[in-house]
C-alpha cells in the first residue's frame, strides 16, 4: 500500500499545471458578452473605450491616421459580425505621443465620462520615457479607479518598435511587457499580450517590419494581430 501511495502522489505531482499564472481569457467578460447577445428591446449600448497613445489612435506612417484600419475599429467590425444585434460604441480616447502619466491625469474626465463597459489601456510603447516605476504608478491608478466603479479592464502589452530587437532578452519593451503582465495578475484584470503575439511571429521566421508602417506604428496586419488578442475575450 505504501508503494501505491507514492506512485499516485508522483503522478499527481507531475501532471499538475506547469504555470498556474498563465493568462486565462475564459469568462472575464461574461456579463458583457451576455449583454452583447441581447436583442431589442432588451438590449442596451455597450461602450468600449480604448485609452492610450498613437497606436490605438490609428497613426500609421505619421502624420497619416488610418482610423478604420486601427485595432479598435477592427475589433468593432469583428464584434458586429459576431453579435449582429448589439449596439456597440467604439470610443477612442487615445492621444498620439502621450504616455501613461498624462493619460492617467485625464482618465476620469476623458474615459470614465463615457460610462465604459470595458476599458483597454495601451501606453507601454511611450512609457519608455517616464520609465517603469512611474508607469507602474500611473497604470495602477487607472486600474484602481476603474475597478472601484466595477468596470472591466484589459491591459495591452506594447506593439513593436523596430529600433528594438524583439528577440533580445530583457530589452526595455520586454521589461514593460512583463510589468503589465504582473499588473494584470495583481489586479485580476484582462491582458491582451500584443508583444507576445508579435514575438511569436518573429520566432517563426517572419520579419517585424512586415507588420509595421513605420518604426513604431503597426500597419493593418500589425493591428490585426493586436485585435486578435483582444477578441479572445469575446469568444
Amino acid at each position: 500500500m505504501k508503494i501505491i501511495y507514492i506512485s499516485i502522489f508522483c503522478l499527481f505531482h507531475f501532471t499538475a499545471p506547469a504555470n498556474t499564472q498563465e493568462n486565462d481569457t475564459t469568462g472575464y467578460l461574461a456579463t458583457v458578452i451576455t449583454a452583447l447577445q441581447k436583442q431589442w428591446p432588451n438590449n442596451r449600448a455597450i461602450n468600449l473605450v480604448f485609452h492610450g497613445h498613437s497606436v490605438p489612435s490609428g497613426y500609421f506612417k505619421t502624420p497619416d491616421v488610418q482610423t478604420l484600419n486601427a485595432y479598435p475599429q477592427q475589433v468593432l467590425k469583428q464584434l458586429k459580425q459576431q453579435y449582429p444585434y448589439a449596439v456597440i460604441n467604439c470610443i477612442v480616447t487615445a492621444i498620439g505621443g502621450e504616455n501613461s502619466e498624462s493619460g492617467s491625469q485625464r482618465f476620469e474626465r476623458d474615459v470614465l465620462t463615457h460610462q465604459p463597459d470595458v476599458i483597454f489601456i495601451d501606453y507601454a510603447l511611450n512609457d519608455r520615457g517616464p520609465g517603469l516605476e512611474k508607469a507602474k504608478k500611473a497604470w495602477s491608478r487607472m486600474i484602481e479607479t476603474a475597478l472601484a466603479k466595477q468596470i472591466k479592464v484589459i491591459l495591452l502589452t506594447p506593439s513593436p518598435d523596430t529600433s528594438v530587437d524583439i528577440l533580445q532578452e530583457n530589452n526595455l519593451l520586454e521589461q514593460h511587457a512583463q510589468q503589465i503582465r504582473q499588473l494584470a495578475m495583481q489586479y485580476k484584470v484582462g491582458l491582451a499580450d500584443s508583444y507576445a503575439a508579435f514575438k511569436a511571429r518573429v520566432l517563426s521566421g517572419e520579419k517585424t517590419e512586415a507588420y509595421m508602417s513605420q518604426v513604431n506604428h503597426p500597419n493593418t496586419e500589425g493591428h490585426a494581430l493586436i485585435a486578435a488578442e483582444i477578441m479572445k475575450y469575446f469568444k
